[in-house]
């Protein structure tokens, strides 16, 4: 910024040079915090957000495999944690406990009959 002088008092100088440090100071606090919202927005990846949004297709063929995904894992996991409480249910049931032992062979039972396609 060009200043012109048309006087010589000291006490306006001294002003002008506070006010030219408070913009600086200013500008510089501005600039910190676009340069931080710049930083967060480049974090959360909005413009892909922003891309997926122009582009319906490629949401819907995202969308179609996160499906497929969550719901094969989702069957993988059940029959992982159903064979796991079959074999301790056999397990308990080959301790011949007096009632329990009984109750967890019928389930056994029923649960292999089904398996094997007989009806109990």
């Amino acid at each position: 910024m060009v200043r012109i002088k048309l006087d010589n008092d000291p006490e306006k100088e001294r002003k002008d040079k506070n006010d030219d440090e408070s913009i600086e100071q200013s500008l510089s606090k501005l600039d910190m915090r676009l340069s931080k919202i710049a930083t967060n927005m480049e974090r959360t990846q909005i413009a892909d957000y922003v891309d997926l949004l122009n582009h319906p297709l490629r949401l819907i063929w995202r969308n179609l495999l996160a499906g497929l995904s969550k719901g094969v894992g989702l069957a993988i996991g059940f029959t992982f944690f159903a064979a796991t409480i079959l074999y301790v249910l056999r397990i308990i049931g080959a301790l011949n406990l007096p009632i329990i032992g009984d109750y967890i062979a019928d389930i056994v039972r029923i649960v292999q009959n089904q398996l094997e396609g007989k009806m109990y």
